[in-house]
């Protein structure tokens, strides 16, 4: 885990709870029921959470399985879990987006297990462990199903049949799990839920009449597990293949959860405690006074009504707080907490700065603590308020937390 002290860096940085952090995987993983393993996805720098300093906490909370979007980003994982202070549980590293050309050698180097559907993928795979030399079966590989979001995955059907084809007895490659993903797991009484399950029923038995028998079957995302459908309809297809269940959770991981809706209704979720781990932080590095008149920030969207107190923040859309959280006179934008209390962002936030009005909080100082999201004596502002101000996915809000902010683990 990367160890940063914040009094000696530009002083804006994410913190994320490992006791929080623990404790969401660990109601995932009662959620979810007995007979699913849930596979933690750490992919996108843990949906902007810090890949290299969650997986270890995951890892050792439980998670014996870990997903990453790319080779690159399982490499990094695999050297933060092997590191000093890394993980003393060993976990298994999906790679859920495949495999590219000239990826396949470090695939094989950090033990990764990708996941395939097309035979190009098959095909580096193969000519990689000839190369060295492998014996049969000796690269698991899982294969992803196309059950309607014509995404990734190879169809049913014939499509599937010629790549079944490619798990001989004498190939390396073995076939450990097959998989898919839902479109709309979140809209409990869409139709293409059900279409989709039985397509993927359908793989299955074509899977099974090939001869194979995948160690894992799984599907799905976090709100699989909220809605109960991993819990209900998982189980009975990995028992009918001899194969144990997997669901695949993200987001929740990290204290969110898309609505669930049926109808105009909205069902119980299966996981009401889920807490955020991050808290967003920055620090005032200036304060000026203005008079009523004065303009403040690129094309003076915003003047002055009365004389106001201007804190300065070192954070902006290059950080990841978004253009979209500026305000004008006619239009608030977003805030940020100080001492407790809401600090409106006053004009447009720029690339690197920002100003928020603190005429109502005396107290401010230079130096003080402000939380772009999180928590601050009993207020929160949340990852959901920055989406629905930008027009956007409480996803994109916190992947797009840029790499430059240091993501620090604390209790």
């Amino acid at each position: 885990m990367r160890s940063v002290d914040v009094q000696d860096t530009r002083p804006v940085w994410a913190e994320v709870s490992a006791g929080l952090l623990r404790q969401n995987y660990r109601l995932l993983r009662r959620a979810a029921g007995l007979e699913v393993e849930v596979l933690a996805v750490v992919k996108a720098n843990a949906y902007g959470h810090g890949a290299t300093e969650c997986a270890p906490v995951l890892a050792d909370a439980g998670a014996s399985w870990l997903g990453v979007t790319s080779v690159e980003e399982g490499v990094a994982v695999r050297v933060s879990l092997r590191s000093p202070g890394g993980s003393v549980k060993p976990a298994r590293i999906l790679v859920m987006c495949g495999v590219w050309f000239g990826e396949q050698a470090a695939c094989l180097d950090a033990g990764l297990t990708p996941v395939v559907w097309e035979t190009y993928h098959l095909d580096l795979l193969e000519r990689e462990a000839q190369q060295r030399g492998l014996p049969s079966g000796s690269i698991a590989v899982h294969l992803e199903i196309d059950t309607g979001m014509a995404r990734q995955g190879v169809s049913p059907g014939t499509a599937l049949e010629n790549v079944l084809t490619r798990f001989t007895p004498d190939s390396p490659l073995l076939l450990e799990g097959v998989l898919t993903h839902f479109a709309s797991a979140e809209v409990l009484d869409d139709p293409q839920n059900r279409r989709q399950w039985t397509a993927f029923a359908s793989a299955l038995q074509q899977v099974q009449a090939a001869g194979l028998r995948p160690a894992f079957v799984h599907a799905g995302n976090t709100s699989g597990v909220d809605s109960g459908a991993a819990a209900t309809e998982l189980p009975e297809m990995a028992r009918g293949m001899g194969a144990t269940a997997m669901t695949r959770a993200g987001l929740a991981l990290y204290g969110h959860a898309l609505p669930l809706s049926r109808g105009a209704e909205e069902p119980a979720s299966h996981l009401p405690g889920l807490r955020p781990v991050l808290d967003w932080k920055t620090r005032v590095v200036s304060l000026r006074d203005v008079a009523a008149g004065a303009t403040i920030g690129y094309n003076a969207t915003f003047v002055a009504p009365r004389t106001m107190r201007l804190a300065l923040l070192p954070v902006g859309y290059a950080d990841g707080f978004r253009r979209a959280l500026s305000s004008t006179n006619a239009a608030e934008g977003s805030a940020v907490l100080l001492h407790g209390r809401r600090a409106s962002v006053v004009g447009r936030v720029s690339m690197d700065l920002s100003v928020v009005d603190v005429s109502a909080i005396p107290e401010v100082q230079m130096g003080d603590e402000a939380v772009l999201l999180g928590e601050s004596e009993g207020l929160v502002i949340s990852a959901a308020e920055h989406a629905r101000l930008a027009g956007t996915s409480v996803y994109e809000v916190l992947c797009g937390i840029s790499d430059r902010v240091p993501r620090l683990i604390v209790d």
